[in-house]
């Protein structure tokens, strides 16, 4: 009698793509476990509100809409349709900074210097400015040169754009315990790569505002004009600090469109003209990631930048589960070592 053997079965496809699904979350999960300081919880989402908010601002330019397309789809709440929603150089330079601190706990200059350069060098085309592509190459061969070469930036000035602060509120939120720390290694994140005082003050203000953000979760929001007081205590007196005391005067039922035009929305890409309305419109709306995000995109201007401090500052404190889903699925994904939002 021929002996009765049972047929082999092949794994249906949704079964294999369960089973890699399972082998990525085990593999991500040998990742995080070799970290030695993993990313905490509003540093997390502080980075994927920067992440989202890059990448729902970078619908607003011209090369996807007119601006009088923009401004009207905005001020009608119409979200874009097209998908993926790619996030550019402010997230991807938040993803080197945010490495840095999960080994080791603070920002080890030379060594940012090096994460910057070769996330750069794995993917330059995110829409990097002028500077970097001068200076990101040259600390690629001498990181530890770091120093001197973003001094020789704009005929010795330094870097007094925006950079330094569009990637800086994971920073703010991961120190949020401590806002005198915040300040002082948010200021070493920028003279990687912005040693004008400007491009520091910049960063200095966005990570106080997302530090203050992350420390009151659970607790009732500051007024906006409160928090902007608080991050003008810490911020460097010039322009950017200037800036900051004209948004804590305006009233908050100022439309955002006018708040644009009294402090600038990063037309000219200084922080100066950058992070005062980012963060006005962050501190009107702490408890409403996507109002926040639609009140910074009617400033229009380096929108994308905007949006990228306000969603960092405001998800700090909120995540990001309470703005649409679509938006999340429609948003480039972060790397796997991120982890779960």
């Amino acid at each position: 009698m021929a002996r009765m053997t049972r047929p082999l079965t092949t794994p249906s496809v949704a079964q294999q793509e369960q089973e890699r699904e399972r082998e990525r979350e085990r593999e991500r999960e040998r990742e995080r476990e070799q970290v030695p300081f993993p990313l905490p919880g509003a540093a997390r989402d502080a980075l994927e509100g920067l992440a989202l908010g890059d990448a729902f601002g970078e619908r607003w330019f011209r090369r996807f809409r007119a601006p009088e397309e923009a401004a009207a789809q905005i001020a009608a709440r119409i979200t874009p349709q097209e998908s993926p929603w790619h996030w550019t150089d402010d997230t991807a330079m938040a993803l080197a900074l945010v490495r840095v601190l999960t080994f080791q706990d603070a920002v080890h200059q030379e060594d940012l210097a090096l994460s910057f350069a070769a996330t750069f060098l794995a993917d330059s085309a995110r829409g990097y400015g002028y500077g970097m592509h001068r200076l990101l190459p040259v600390l690629a061969e001498r990181p530890e040169g770091w120093r001197e070469q973003s001094r020789t930036l704009f005929e010795g000035q330094g870097s007094l754009g925006n950079g330094a602060a569009m990637r800086v509120a994971p920073l703010g939120a991961w120190f949020c315990e401590d806002l005198d720390e915040a300040v002082a290694q948010a200021a070493f994140s920028a003279e990687v790569t912005h040693a004008h005082p400007e491009g520091v003050a910049g960063a200095v203000a966005v990570a106080a505002a997302a530090a203050i953000a992350a420390a009151g979760r659970g607790s009732d929001a500051p007024s906006g004009a409160e928090l902007l007081e608080q991050v003008l205590a810490v911020t460097p007196e010039g322009a950017v600090r200037e800036g900051l005391r004209r948004a804590a005067a305006l009233p908050p039922e100022t439309p955002p469109t006018r708040a644009a035009d009294l402090l600038g929305s990063g037309r000219r890409i200084r922080a100066s003209d950058t992070v005062p309305f980012a963060l006005w419109s962050a501190a009107g709306h702490l408890d409403d990631l996507a109002d926040a995000l639609w009140s910074t995109a009617a400033g229009l201007g380096d929108v994308d930048t905007t949006c990228a401090i306000t969603g960092g500052v405001v998800a700090a404190r909120t995540g990001v589960s309470g703005v649409p889903a679509t938006w999340l699925t429609r948003r480039e994904p972060l790397p796997d070592w991120v982890g779960a939002r």
